[in-house]
């Protein structure tokens, strides 16, 4: 796979996984409505660096671990091919029936109001979400073309995948009420969940299949 390939393939799928609703999306939401467009967008922006951090470990971790061991790379994906799998079915044989807001509602309600209070809100949500590391190290090493350095490009795909969010804050806070009501809409949070369910299953596999 060349730089390129890889690229394209994980725009497809961090833009499907950007749009599937999660926490994060439900916190920005929350905010918009609750506290207005400026601290909506500046949580988005705290979800967004939260998620850089995360990145920035990961590549960090995978880089290191490939210059020790080919080896314990190699493991690593296996161990990550497993765990998109079961995410994958989980999804596709248990797809959410409703997007629920109320687990961002207490946060997004949480006394002080000013401006860093909310990036900080942002931050502290995907910072404190371990799901998030775990998944990055899982998802990211599968677009590693071949040759080219593990940190740096991974770190990368983790920026490409940030300003996808951020472009999704932007998108949620400008059509705040529309979209809240689609995505609270059984038929389309479950399609939803299915769809990604698909590209965790997909890629799992393709990881566990795939040549070297």
């Amino acid at each position: 796979m060349t730089v390129a390939q890889a690229l394209l393939a994980f725009a497809a799928a961090a833009a499907l996984l950007t749009l599937t609703p999660g926490l994060d999306t439900a916190l920005v939401l929350r905010t918009a409505t609750v506290e207005g467009a400026r601290r909506a967008a500046l949580a988005g922006l705290g979800v967004v660096v939260g998620c850089l951090a995360w990145g920035a470990a990961a590549a960090l971790g995978l880089g290191v671990l490939l210059a020790a061991s080919a080896l314990a790379f190699t493991a690593l994906k296996w161990a990550g091919a497993a765990y998109l799998v079961w995410l994958g079915l989980g999804l596709l044989l248990r797809p959410r029936r409703a997007f629920e807001t109320e687990a961002a509602a207490a946060a997004a309600t949480t006394p002080g109001s000013g401006l860093l209070t909310c990036f900080r809100r942002g931050l502290l949500t995907n910072l404190l979400n371990p799901k998030v590391g775990v998944f990055y190290v899982s998802f990211l090493p599968q677009f590693l073309p071949q040759g080219a350095p593990a940190g740096p490009f991974v770190f990368l795909l983790a920026g490409l995948h940030g300003l996808m969010g951020l472009a999704w804050f932007a998108l949620l806070i400008a059509a705040t009420r529309p979209l809240s009501r689609m995505l609270r809409r059984p038929a389309v949070v479950s399609w939803l969940d299915r769809l990604t369910g698909g590209v965790f299953l997909a890629f799992g596999l393709r990881l566990a299949l795939g040549r070297p």
